[in-house]
């Protein structure tokens, strides 16, 4: 029998499609998916079977990150807060346990780091094993405060301080929430007056005076005049003369105090018979001397 002929694609003469890929095609898809199954990783899509030799990983090129913690007081915390622990009551054998296996974590990783942690620990253990020791006869006539209690109070004093620093963080800042605005202006070298009217000017100067005069004071002076002096004026000048008209012992252009102190002292000498004050007759002119006294 001869062999059917297969047209170019790949069906029979009679229009049928071939049931049956070829041998060498089936041999190549099967190597391929055990290549892809054996591989340990791709480069550029190719499946890569070995590690090449010249490969060289530093140890600490691959790093994992757990949940970031500013400290051991920080996971502590995180660890009773995401469990709704009571921080007032510690279950210290599950946060010890937890702790330490996140201690060991980072331990493979970064052993400086892990040193803080390790001091925690201790702590921790410490704690842990004073509470599961049983009480002696002098504690239990003393009575011992509880273990947790400095752990409990570095806790409280922690978390109050990380409240406030998110707080203060969760401020705007300059320069990172937003940005002061800069503004340049440009200005003249020649001033620029303000246009003032003349009614304005004139209208606020009479404004000024008007309150000017609300404000203004009537002061009175007060002259101090001595009649004892007037008196001894009075008789220096009759000593002088023998006579003296009445109006010429006062000064026209004194002032109207200094006239009525003077008169008043004239009258005192007149009192006192120091001087003497006469008239010939009706609205004759009236002089004054100096009061005769006998040798």
């Amino acid at each position: 029998m001869m062999p059917e002929e297969v047209a170019g694609d790949g069906t029979t003469p009679d229009g049928a499609a071939g049931s049956q890929p070829q041998p060498d095609q089936e041999h190549a898809l099967n190597a391929a998916a055990d290549a892809a199954e054996a591989a340990i990783a791709r480069l550029y899509g190719e499946p890569l079977l070995r590690l090449p030799t010249d490969l060289y990983i530093p140890p600490d090129a691959l790093e994992v990150f757990l949940d970031a913690f500013e400290g051991p007081l920080d996971l502590l915390l995180y660890l009773i807060r995401k469990q709704n622990f009571n921080i007032l009551d510690i279950p210290m054998a599950q946060v010890t346990l937890q702790y330490l296996e996140y201690v060991e974590q980072i331990r493979k990783s970064n052993l400086e780091l892990a040193a803080e942690y390790l001091l925690m620990a201790a702590m921790l253990i410490e704690i842990k094993s004073r509470m599961l020791l049983p009480k002696r006869q002098d504690d239990l006539i003393e009575e011992v405060g509880d273990p947790r209690a400095e752990l409990v109070r570095r806790l409280l004093d922690y978390e109050q301080i990380k409240l406030a620093a998110q707080a203060l963080g969760a401020l705007p800042q300059v320069d990172r929430d937003f940005l002061r605005p800069e503004l340049t202006i440009e200005q003249g070298l020649a001033p620029v007056w303000p246009h003032v009217d003349a009614h304005d000017l004139q209208r606020a100067w009479m404004d000024v005076l008007r309150r000017a005069k609300l404000t203004q004071h009537h002061r009175i002076g007060r002259e101090e005049l001595s009649v004892r002096e007037h008196m001894s004026a009075i008789l220096r000048t009759l000593q002088s003369r023998r006579f003296i008209e009445f109006a010429e012992l006062f000064d026209g252009h004194a002032g109207v105090p200094v006239v009525v102190v003077h008169f008043v002292a004239m009258l005192e000498l007149a009192k006192e018979t120091l001087i003497e004050i006469t008239q010939a007759e009706a609205f004759a002119p009236i002089y004054v001397r100096l009061a005769y006294s006998p040798a």
